[in-house]
């Protein structure tokens, strides 16, 4: 291992807290290997790697077996990818490295949130983004989304997401969760084209109703919306 990752790691073990990383073991059962560092001493970190030695840094990490990684390490890396000050091209490929070391939705959706370059890219971004949303994988499908929720729930984007939400099949619980979640911020955003969208969706029954739950949770939804949700269940369930 590189020196600098080696004192990188040993700054994360400083860090450790233990009543944090027992809240960590309990939100992400099955993911291991955690420290216990909360995401504010992350993020400082990721902020000033990412200034003075980002590019070297992630040229080393980057190219490390996850399953010898803490899970700090992993969450660092998608962070610094995140403060990087570099153009979007270099962005895609951090990104394309990094993506099969997710395995779970804690690092997924913080990572995503972390791509704020999108703001600056949103066609070069969207039209890359498409691998993604198309892939076999469970939680490269779910960066995808999670993106299109974080940056493209927009006037310009709104009636383009509804085709892609259909053509999703993949089993997996994280994607279809991620779907529900995003359909559920279209709601919040455009209750009227979203609703005619569920009432012609292609959307299999979990992720359809799970949709519905997420809707009547949101902060914005009064009791008529709600009842209209109930409503809305399909009636072979």
């Amino acid at each position: 291992m590189n020196v600098r990752v080696e004192e990188i790691r040993k700054e994360i073990y400083d860090l450790a807290d233990e009543k944090y990383r027992e809240f960590q073991i309990r939100l992400l059962p099955g993911t291991g290997n955690f420290v216990g560092v909360r995401l504010p001493r992350l993020r400082e970190m990721a902020k000033k790697i990412a200034k003075y030695e980002g590019e070297e840094y992630l040229r080393i990490a980057l190219c490390r077996n996850p399953e010898e990684e803490l899970f700090e390490e992993i969450m660092l890396q998608g962070m610094i990818i995140g403060y990087m000050k570099t153009d979007i091209s270099d962005i895609f490929s951090y990104t394309e490295r990094f993506i099969p070391k997710i395995d779970n939705w804690s690092v997924c959706d913080s990572f995503c949130g972390g791509l704020k370059h999108t703001v600056r890219y949103p066609l070069q971004m969207w039209e890359w983004l498409q691998r993604y949303l198309h892939s076999d994988e469970e939680f490269a499908i779910r960066f995808g989304v999670v993106m299109l929720l974080n940056y493209y729930i927009c006037d310009s984007y709104i009636n383009d997401l509804f085709p892609i939400f259909d053509e999703i099949h993949h089993e997996g619980y994280y994607v279809k969760m991620a779907v529900a979640w995003a359909i559920s911020l279209c709601y919040g955003k455009y209750p009227k084209e979203t609703t005619e969208y569920l009432n012609n969706s292609r959307l299999d029954d979990f992720t359809y109703h799970k949709a519905l739950q997420k809707i009547t949770e949101l902060r914005s939804a009064g009791k008529a919306e709600k009842d209209m949700m109930k409503k809305m269940r399909r009636m072979n369930l």
